[in-house]
């Protein structure tokens, strides 16, 4: 049975691809930054997917601002051999949201955070997995990426930057690994109907955002859909971007509907 690693997978797009891969018959390790929710998720995945192994660790990304948590990474690769897991696939989920970063308002640390954990981190989560699947001869790595890689919006250049930086991460990360048979690519979503919607319903009633060509935006189970499809059906792909996010890249601007 294959074993899937899912980082940040305590609330809205993360439960969705933890789900997605159990109801298909993987095994999960799954990350989240609280602890009590880690394990408040871990028993409630239990419970609902019993014929399969769920596993959760509290993991921090960074020391501070500027440090990447790389022992964390290490003890949790290091735990995970002690326990004979072999992580066949590594979706890197997680992120740093960087909301509200003003260019001539917030220190330089706020800009290093959002690229430490989006980047750097993730690099580092990569490089860990990507040593057992050498190993191993096979493997796929699938970021959840976003549709700002390629679109700016107000106030989150540190998002954007990391997000870019992080397809051409991608991109090389795909090449160097292909030759033991490693699979990298990347899922880029647009808006998602998350927790937010509910916590802020008069800004996404609108946001100029939600209105994409095919008249919806995406739901978590859409993107957890498109990153299982890369993990087990794109055999023969690699360094590639899905775009999920209704068809909002290839509009000029949003046509909204009169009232």
């Amino acid at each position: 049975m294959k074993t899937a690693l899912v980082t940040g997978a305590c609330i809205n797009t993360g439960v969705a691809i933890v789900e997605k891969f159990a109801a298909e018959g993987y095994n999960v390790v799954f990350t989240g930054r609280n602890m009590e929710k880690v394990h408040g998720k871990e028993k409630e995945y239990r419970e609902k997917y019993p014929n399969v192994g769920i596993i959760g660790y509290h993991i921090d990304s960074l020391v501070n601002d500027t440090t990447v948590n790389e022992k964390a990474v290490k003890e949790l690769f290091d735990d995970l051999d002690k326990k004979g897991i072999f992580i066949e696939t590594l979706v890197l989920n997680a992120a740093d949201q960087g909301l509200g970063q003003k260019i001539f308002e917030n220190p330089l640390t706020d800009f290093m955070k959002v690229i430490n954990t989006n980047v750097v981190w993730n690099f580092c989560l990569c490089e860990h997995a990507a040593r057992r699947m050498k190993e191993q001869g096979e493997g796929n790595i699938v970021f959840v990426n976003s549709n700002t890689a390629y679109r700016a919006i107000p106030d989150r250049i540190a998002y954007e930057t990391s997000k870019g930086g992080q397809l051409g991460m991608m991109r090389g990360l795909a090449l160097d690994l292909g030759k033991y048979n490693i699979r990298v690519n990347a899922v880029l979503p647009g808006m998602i109907r998350t927790d937010r919607w509910d916590k802020n319903p008069e800004f996404y009633a609108k946001v100029p955002s939600r209105y994409t060509p095919l008249g919806d935006v995406a739901n978590g189970e859409d993107i957890a859909d498109a990153v299982f499809y890369f993990a087990a059906h794109a055999r023969n792909t690699t360094g590639a971007e899905l775009v999920v996010d209704g068809g909002n890249t290839i509009q000029l601007y949003p046509i909204v509907p009169e009232k």
